[in-house]
């Protein structure tokens, strides 16, 4: 069952690698950028270490059905920050016996210079849905001169966020009860406004939603 959960996981380490890294594709040979990659990649192979561990807990307690997805959309809040709500969506997609649920908000003011989209993704907890939040198995801390890429907390959730100074664009992503991601992502607008955003959303109720 193991071997199983690695091969499952098998095509998620670019993934975690690619985060770690910060999706950088500079192939300097300056010593000490290759030892931070060399740190960042072994921090990619401890989470798909941690990732395998929890691919075999979740195999061992069986499928757990996704939260339809009509309720994750109830739980979009109708403005982000002052944003009002312009479209709603969800749909619930299945493949090779996995399912998500996805619910999606998006938000914007009268011109559309300031958006900011709301997604909240159930994957009932799955080895694939925690492939999708490796950022949170990792420990990833950079600034540069447009902006930076880190994971912390925020509230009671592990956190990723990831912003350009000179765009006005990012997104914070948020893991609640080890199954649900919630992200939001906005253009023309600050970091703190897209945190009061994901904090418009009743991350409490989701996390108890069954």
């Amino acid at each position: 069952m193991y071997t199983k959960s690695i091969k499952r996981l098998g095509s998620l380490l670019p993934l975690a690698i690619l985060l770690a890294c910060g999706g950088s594709h500079d192939k300097t040979t300056d010593p000490e950028t290759t030892d931070n990659a060399s740190i960042s990649t072994a921090g990619a192979v401890s989470a798909m270490q941690q990732l395998a561990d929890q691919a075999e807990e979740i195999e061992k307690k069986g499928p757990v059905a996704t939260i339809d997805f009509r309720r994750l959309k109830e739980l979009l809040p109708a403005e982000a920050d002052g944003l009002p709500r312009k479209e709603a969506s969800g749909e619930k997609n299945g493949a090779a016996g996995f399912s998500f649920s996805t619910a999606v908000g998006k938000y914007g003011n009268a011109d559309d210079s300031e958006t900011i989209e709301i997604t909240l993704v159930d994957g009932g907890g799955s080895s694939m849905m925690m492939g999708l939040a490796a950022w949170s198995m990792l420990e990833i801390d950079k600034e540069t001169a447009d902006g930076y890429e880190k994971t912390g907390i925020m509230g009671n959730y592990k956190s990723y966020e990831k912003y350009n100074s000179q765009d006005k664009n990012g997104e914070i992503a948020l893991l609640v009860a080890k199954r649900y991601v919630v992200t939001a992502k906005g253009r023309g607008i600050d970091m703190d406004k897209l945190k009061e955003a994901l904090n418009d959303v009743d991350l409490d109720k989701l996390a108890g939603l069954e």
